[in-house]
């Protein structure tokens, strides 16, 4: 038999350290990137515009969390242990998704693509996994782009998948990566 999979508590690479969300993180994700308009242009929640906005936001990863299906992880910079962004790996049955973002001075530097390539290359390793995933809203080529760089194909576009509040108040298309094993 066997047996379910679920992420290591903490994941080290040569720049990053991704460990799970707590709610003493608030004030970081709120100055960092929640309240940033630019950054939440593309998620399914508006920008912060209080605290407790943020603060009920990680009780949700932790909620979460707890029930064992969604692991929320804080993105930070082994050197200066600064909060770089976020992402979410929900696991499924035999898949994982995952869910990310990343504040706005650090977009371009290859943040991104070395947390999932790490979240990514784990999650396939273990032999209940046999695809992980991501969608991306079809007007974001910055996001694509990182699926490819770590190995993930496009395999099609999901119609009306998502409502991205900043975008329109109607779900929009997703473009879905995947990559097998």
């Amino acid at each position: 038999m066997i047996v379910a999979y679920i992420p290591p508590n903490e994941f080290l690479t040569s720049r990053l350290k991704l460990r799970p969300s707590a709610t003493s993180d608030a004030e970081a994700i709120f100055e960092a990137y929640a309240t940033d308009p630019q950054v939440t242009r593309y998620l399914s929640w508006h920008p912060h515009t209080v605290l407790q906005d943020t603060l009920e936001f990680l009780a949700r990863c932790d909620r979460a969390r707890a029930v064992g299906t969604d692991f929320a992880y804080v993105i930070e910079d082994r050197e200066e242990g600064s909060i770089l962004g976020m992402t979410e790996v929900r696991v499924q049955e035999h898949a994982v998704e995952y869910a990310y973002v990343l504040r706005r001075d650090r977009w371009g530097h290859g943040i991104m693509t070395e947390a999932l390539s790490a979240l990514a290359t784990n999650a396939l390793a273990h032999p209940a996994i046999w695809r992980v995933y991501a969608l991306c809203d079809t007007e974001n080529p910055a996001s694509a782009r990182v699926m490819v760089k770590i190995g993930m194909v496009h395999e099609g576009v999901r119609r009306r998948h998502a409502v991205y509040p900043n975008l329109s108040s109607e779900p929009r298309d997703g473009l879905v990566y995947a990559k097998v094993r």
